[in-house]
């Protein structure tokens, strides 16, 4: 029976795991390495131009700017294009893994519908026992009798808000 809690708990935080990486993947973004390129040229020109701040190299200044200004645009084009094309790819990978969810849900809650999923002491749930109960409690031991639907949304939530804390592990590069 504590197999089968590690179990569920195990599935529900490797989705939630994978719906946290598709999130920070979508925020993130991507750079390809023309942008990366851009980025740097206006820099550069951008420092060129600063370095010139005498009256008599002015409009060499002043051209070293519009470059910089139209290299910009072309970037913000670049970096639009490409969130067009990622976001429809994030939303097709978030539909799949929610209709992902919803199956192995629904799997999980046909296979543990009848039995209890774990058993846990009174005490530890204590103003919660009734709602977390699927028969009451077990005679023989005297622990709550925990059923598989408050089991999914205990360890959902257990499980995303881990996702949450640690998800500096997945920023990483």
């Amino acid at each position: 029976m504590a197999l089968a809690a590690i179990f569920v708990f195990l599935i529900v935080s490797a989705l939630q795991l994978v719906d946290r990486y598709l999130d920070l993947a979508k925020k993130r973004g991507s750079q390809s390495d023309e942008q990366i390129k851009l980025r740097l040229e206006i820099k550069q020109l951008l420092k060129e131009a600063n370095q010139l701040s005498t009256p008599s190299t002015f409009a060499q200044a002043a051209k070293l700017k519009r470059l910089a200004v139209a290299k910009e645009k072309e970037l913000t084009k670049i970096q639009e294009q490409d969130t067009k094309g990622n976001q429809s790819l994030y939303d097709k990978y978030g539909k799949i893994l929610l209709v992902t969810k919803v199956l192995i849900y629904a799997l999980l809650v046909l296979w543990f519908w009848s039995t209890p999923v774990t058993t846990v002491p009174q005490h530890l749930l204590q103003p919660f026992g009734k709602m977390f109960s699927l028969r009451g409690v077990d005679s023989a031991t005297g622990h709550v009798v925990v059923g598989i639907l408050p089991w999914l949304f205990l360890t959902s939530r257990v499980s995303k808000l881990l996702c949450q804390k640690f998800s500096f592990v997945l920023l990483r590069p």
